[in-house]
């Protein structure tokens, strides 16, 4: 799915914000291109699919930002028609950005693959469900896997599942499960637990509205960024109150490019810039004048600024050895008063 990575991989979630209008969802995709996104994704499914058309109990959303919906009613405003499918990716095509989809069932999965869809997602919620897990493996296609409200057992298991079956190129990504999340629920050692058990590539599906929660996110070792978008004032979207709208998906793309450039080399890098400053350390100076033969001592020698003499290192191995040469007072010793002395 990805080359060696230069900087975080940003995918772009359109997922309900499109209103039901096909208009708005391709102003979306032109949005994740003109911000900065590396990939835009969609959301594959019908309310059928996704659940039953009841009004009980069960059925019902009694808290959160969707609260008073039932669940069928949600998805069927929330989802993405199956028929604009076919023209949202040639439209991404078009754009020169890529576009992918989270299945939400088998059936998505077979309609997906008519489009060559390059890569598919699975959403946190869907994350247990293995018969849909191996579907998707079975394809040998890239899978990103949220991992909202999963412990680790649920997280091998859907791992190995997807391994098991064909899956060869996994990323995980850390979630929070709420809506908009909050600084106190994440705990973002997760992502380095994640990485160390798998093996694998991690990153964060960020439901937060802070955007330093990303930039920690990436010093801790994510690498791609599932981020949900709104354009510039919009003001009516399912999944608006934990949206990037507008511009600010740009600034979210810079936060976290800044912060990657941070991280810098994977070994130990000191930048060149730096030398000027070297003249600052300390040095071997003669605090008196010192005649040929004259004992170096603790009387005649000190180590102070600026770095024009000989390393401090060397102090102690001079004191109390014969001055090999003549020094005037207040100027460096220079590294052929140790060579003279089988020092170096």
């Amino acid at each position: 799915m990805f080359k060696s990575l230069d900087k975080p991989y940003l995918i772009a979630e359109i997922s309900a914000n499109h209103n039901g209008k096909l208009s708005a969802a391709k102003k979306l995709i032109h949005l994740a291109k003109t911000q900065g996104a590396d990939a835009v994704k969609i959301q594959t499914y019908t309310p059928d699919s996704m659940t039953l058309r009841s009004k009980k109990n069960f059925f019902k959303i009694k808290s959160g930002i969707w609260k008073g919906y039932t669940l069928w009613d949600l998805y069927n405003q929330a989802q993405t028609p199956l028929e604009w499918h076919k023209e949202l990716f040639s439209y991404a095509k078009k754009l020169k950005i890529k576009i992918f989809s989270t299945p939400f069932d088998e059936l998505a999965v077979d309609f997906l693959e008519e489009l060559n869809c390059p890569i598919y997602k699975i959403s946190s919620f869907e994350m247990t469900d293995l018969p849909l897990i191996k579907k998707i493996s079975r394809t040998k296609k890239p899978i990103i896997i949220s991992t909202g409200m999963a412990n680790l057992e649920e997280i091998e298991e859907c791992f190995n599942t997807a391994k098991a079956n064909g899956a060869k190129d996994i990323t995980l990504l850390y979630c929070v499960s709420n809506y908009p999340s909050n600084k106190k629920d994440f705990n973002l050692n997760n992502i380095s637990v994640l990485k160390n058990k798998f093996k694998c590539r991690v990153g964060l599906s960020d439901h937060s509205l802070d955007t330093s929660i990303a930039q920690a996110a990436v010093a801790v070792g994510a690498e791609v960024f599932e981020k949900h978008i709104a354009y510039s004032g919009q003001k009516k979207g399912l999944d608006l109150k934990f949206s990037l709208k507008g511009r600010e998906i740009k600034k979210y793309r810079d936060a976290i490019d800044d912060t990657y450039k941070l991280l810098g080399k994977k070994y130990f890098f000191r930048n060149k810039t730096e030398n000027i400053n070297k003249k600052y350390r300390r040095s071997i100076f003669a605090v008196k004048d010192i005649n040929k033969g004259d004992l170096f001592s603790y009387e005649n020698l000190r180590r102070v600024w600026p770095a024009y003499g000989i390393e401090p290192k060397y102090f102690e191995k001079i004191i109390g050895r014969k001055s090999p040469i003549s020094i005037s007072k207040n100027t460096p010793l220079k590294k052929q008063i140790l060579i003279k002395l089988n020092i170096v």
